[in-house]
Protein backbone atom coordinates (compact mmCIF):
# COMPACT_ATOMS: atom_id res chain seq x y z
CA UNK A 1 0.00 0.00 0.00
CA UNK A 2 2.49 2.43 0.94
CA UNK A 3 4.62 1.32 -2.41
CA UNK A 4 0.90 2.82 -4.58
CA UNK A 5 0.88 5.96 -2.39
CA UNK A 6 4.66 6.35 -3.30
CA UNK A 7 3.92 5.75 -6.92
CA UNK A 8 1.25 7.81 -7.04
CA UNK A 9 2.91 11.00 -5.47
CA UNK A 10 5.54 10.19 -8.27
CA UNK A 11 2.90 10.40 -10.88
CA UNK A 12 1.22 13.20 -10.22
CA UNK A 13 4.75 14.98 -9.89
CA UNK A 14 5.71 14.03 -12.95
CA UNK A 15 2.00 15.38 -14.37
CA UNK A 16 2.49 18.56 -12.70
CA UNK A 17 5.73 19.06 -14.22
CA UNK A 18 5.30 18.45 -17.42
CA UNK A 19 1.64 20.33 -17.23
CA UNK A 20 4.09 22.95 -16.26
CA UNK A 21 6.62 22.88 -18.72
CA UNK A 22 3.72 22.91 -21.32
CA UNK A 23 2.08 26.19 -20.25
CA UNK A 24 5.39 27.85 -19.35
CA UNK A 25 7.79 30.48 -20.69
CA UNK A 26 9.48 29.52 -23.89
CA UNK A 27 11.54 31.71 -25.88
CA UNK A 28 8.14 33.78 -26.82
CA UNK A 29 6.72 33.98 -23.23
CA UNK A 30 3.67 31.48 -22.46
CA UNK A 31 3.15 31.65 -26.96
CA UNK A 32 4.65 28.93 -28.86
CA UNK A 33 6.98 30.01 -31.55
CA UNK A 34 4.98 28.69 -34.16
CA UNK A 35 1.57 30.88 -33.42
CA UNK A 36 3.89 33.65 -33.03
CA UNK A 37 5.22 33.32 -36.35
CA UNK A 38 1.72 33.53 -37.73
CA UNK A 39 1.64 37.18 -36.79
CA UNK A 40 4.15 37.60 -39.14
CA UNK A 41 2.08 36.97 -41.81
CA UNK A 42 2.46 40.42 -43.99
CA UNK A 43 6.00 39.74 -43.85
CA UNK A 44 6.05 36.72 -46.67
CA UNK A 45 7.20 37.93 -49.32
CA UNK A 46 10.29 39.56 -47.50
CA UNK A 47 11.06 36.51 -46.19
CA UNK A 48 11.48 34.85 -49.23
CA UNK A 49 13.33 37.79 -51.41
CA UNK A 50 15.96 40.03 -49.91
CA UNK A 51 14.76 43.04 -52.92
CA UNK A 52 11.10 42.40 -52.07
CA UNK A 53 9.65 45.58 -50.10
CA UNK A 54 8.81 45.31 -46.42
CA UNK A 55 5.37 46.35 -45.56
CA UNK A 56 5.16 48.56 -42.28
CA UNK A 57 2.58 46.03 -40.94
CA UNK A 58 5.85 43.19 -40.95
CA UNK A 59 8.25 45.86 -39.40
CA UNK A 60 5.69 46.70 -36.58
CA UNK A 61 5.38 42.78 -35.60
CA UNK A 62 9.20 42.26 -36.61
CA UNK A 63 10.11 45.31 -33.94
CA UNK A 64 7.55 43.78 -30.92
CA UNK A 65 9.05 40.22 -31.52
CA UNK A 66 12.26 41.32 -31.78
CA UNK A 67 12.03 42.72 -28.38
CA UNK A 68 13.36 39.40 -27.78
CA UNK A 69 15.86 38.29 -30.17
CA UNK A 70 15.58 34.68 -29.01
CA UNK A 71 11.81 34.53 -29.64
CA UNK A 72 12.53 36.15 -33.00
CA UNK A 73 14.94 33.67 -33.75
CA UNK A 74 12.92 31.13 -32.64
CA UNK A 75 9.73 32.15 -35.65
CA UNK A 76 12.55 32.29 -38.06
CA UNK A 77 13.50 28.87 -37.68
CA UNK A 78 9.96 27.51 -36.42
CA UNK A 79 7.83 24.54 -38.57
CA UNK A 80 5.20 27.39 -39.57
CA UNK A 81 7.91 29.13 -40.80
CA UNK A 82 9.63 26.39 -43.01
CA UNK A 83 6.32 25.40 -44.32
CA UNK A 84 5.17 28.81 -45.29
CA UNK A 85 8.82 28.52 -47.49
CA UNK A 86 10.74 30.76 -44.71
CA UNK A 87 14.29 31.48 -45.82
CA UNK A 88 15.96 31.76 -42.77
CA UNK A 89 18.90 34.35 -44.09
CA UNK A 90 16.54 36.07 -46.46
CA UNK A 91 14.42 36.57 -42.52
CA UNK A 92 17.06 37.75 -40.62
CA UNK A 93 17.42 40.80 -42.94
CA UNK A 94 14.26 42.28 -41.99
CA UNK A 95 15.12 43.93 -39.09
CA UNK A 96 18.02 46.14 -40.74
CA UNK A 97 15.43 46.27 -43.88
CA UNK A 98 13.10 48.16 -41.69
CA UNK A 99 15.51 50.54 -40.14
CA UNK A 100 15.14 49.05 -36.67
CA UNK A 101 17.86 50.49 -34.54
CA UNK A 102 18.04 48.87 -31.51
CA UNK A 103 18.04 45.05 -33.54
CA UNK A 104 20.85 42.92 -31.87
CA UNK A 105 23.34 43.33 -34.41
CA UNK A 106 25.35 40.16 -35.01
CA UNK A 107 23.00 37.99 -32.89
CA UNK A 108 23.13 34.38 -34.23
CA UNK A 109 20.36 32.16 -34.05
CA UNK A 110 21.62 28.86 -32.53
CA UNK A 111 25.18 27.68 -33.72
CA UNK A 112 25.18 28.24 -37.76
CA UNK A 113 22.25 30.70 -37.59
CA UNK A 114 22.51 33.58 -39.70
CA UNK A 115 22.83 37.02 -37.54
CA UNK A 116 20.30 39.57 -37.30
Amino acid sequence: MELQARCFCVIALLLVAGLETAHGAGECGRQPADRVALKLAPCAAATQNPSAPVPASCCAQVRAIGRNPKCLCAVMLSGTARKAGVKPAVAMTIPKRCAIANRPIGYKCGRKGPPL
